[in-house]
């Protein structure tokens, strides 16, 4: 089959993670595999896939291209290449490419990564939702939440028999294999060094565990990996908080396994998700992961993780102190959330989307 992903950059992020690890996987299984983006810029994860072989082609460069409407007309000339399946992730991407269809030989896919986002709040856009989702075969969704919120937003019977809940996974073996990095842990003063992985954007809540971070002592350390637009917001509020000292903004990075396995608590401080491969890559890492107690991130953190409520500086801080300096409790969580990572295995994850390709190369011959 000739399968082509569309999304909006390859920048820091779970469903851009899971491309990554995806795509070469459909490739080696014998199909053709190609990738758009409407922001071209060169990212760890961009050139990871360039390595692998993945052909990679570009709207443009820059955040703004991200969500340029311009890019429909350029989609309409690039979907005229003749692909079997054309897969969307994320919102601009979802509705510009149903705008610009126009080939009944392609057949379209799309993942829904998250269990909200602000155009669902807005009651005269369902309608347009409606239209867009009704463009596609096959709607995957990550996690039974971000299906049920989908089905309660959209209302339609006849697109909730598209849905489907593919659950996120990971290449588990390159997080149990990885080794610490004590090189990077030796420049730093601290007794305990926390790390977020996540890119900057709204949906994330790195302010929360910034401001954590001053209820912590002195010896305590974070490390925020990725990048964003909201970056610079985040690195103003640190600054105003007299945390410059305390906090390593560490860009977008290609080492991951190693900065988890090289720290010591992992937290993802989130308002909504759907189903954070970041979250699995914590849990998987052989560290206590702690987490917002919000869609998604409930569902996927079982019993395992502790989870603190929506937006809480005071209790994460307390729980973060509470697995640092209680070994029992940090041996019990970490347990817990490698023995719960092992659920979420890439293998699976690839099997079942290739099973949904499938059935739509047979509809379609």
């Amino acid at each position: 089959m000739k399968i082509l992903h569309i999304i909006t950059s390859l920048r820091t992020g779970g469903a851009e993670r899971l491309l990554v690890d995806l795509l070469p996987r459909l490739q080696r299984q014998g199909h053709q595999v190609e990738l758009l983006l409407f922001d071209g810029t060169r990212t760890p994860f961009y050139e990871q896939l360039e390595r692998q072989g993945i052909a990679i082609h570009a709207l443009g460069k820059g955040f703004r291209n991200m969500y340029n409407p311009l890019h429909i007309f350029q989609l309409k000339r690039f979907l005229k290449r003749p692909f079997d399946i054309v897969h969307t992730h994320n919102t601009s991407c979802q509705l510009f490419t149903t705008l610009a269809y126009q080939s009944p030989t392609h057949v379209l896919v799309t993942t829904e990564h998250n269990t909200s986002n602000r155009r669902r709040a807005w009651k005269w856009y369902r309608g347009i939702d409606r239209w867009m989702y009704g463009k596609y075969r096959h709607i995957i969704c990550v996690s039974n939440e971000a299906k049920q919120n989908l089905a309660k937003a959209l209302d339609d019977a006849r697109l909730f028999q598209r849905m489907h809940v593919i659950p996120n996974g990971i290449d588990l073996q390159r997080f149990f294999e990885a080794l610490p990095d004590n090189t990077i842990r030796n420049r730093f003063d601290a007794k305990y060094i926390i790390i977020m992985v996540g890119a900057f954007r709204k949906q994330k809540d790195q302010p929360t565990l910034i401001r954590a971070m001053q209820l912590l002592p002195d010896d305590y350390r974070l490390w925020l990996a990725g990048d964003g637009e909201c970056r610079a917001d985040c690195e103003e509020l640190a600054s105003e908080m007299g945390l410059n000292n305390r906090i390593v903004f560490l860009g977008n990075r290609s080492d991951i396994p190693s900065l988890l396995a090289t720290t010591d608590v992992t937290v993802l401080s989130s308002h909504y998700e759907g189903m954070p491969l970041s979250a699995i890559e914590g849990m998987c890492s052989g560290k206590p992961f702690i987490a917002s107690d919000v869609d998604g991130l409930r569902e996927i953190a079982g019993k395992a993780a502790l989870l603190f409520p929506h937006e809480d500086d005071r209790r994460l801080a307390t729980l973060i102190r509470q697995v640092c300096e209680d070994d029992e409790l940090y041996k019990q969580v970490a347990t817990r959330c490698r023995e719960r990572a092992l659920q979420y295995d890439i293998k699976d994850m690839a099997e079942r989307y290739e099973k949904i390709y499938n059935q739509c190369f047979k509809l379609k011959y």
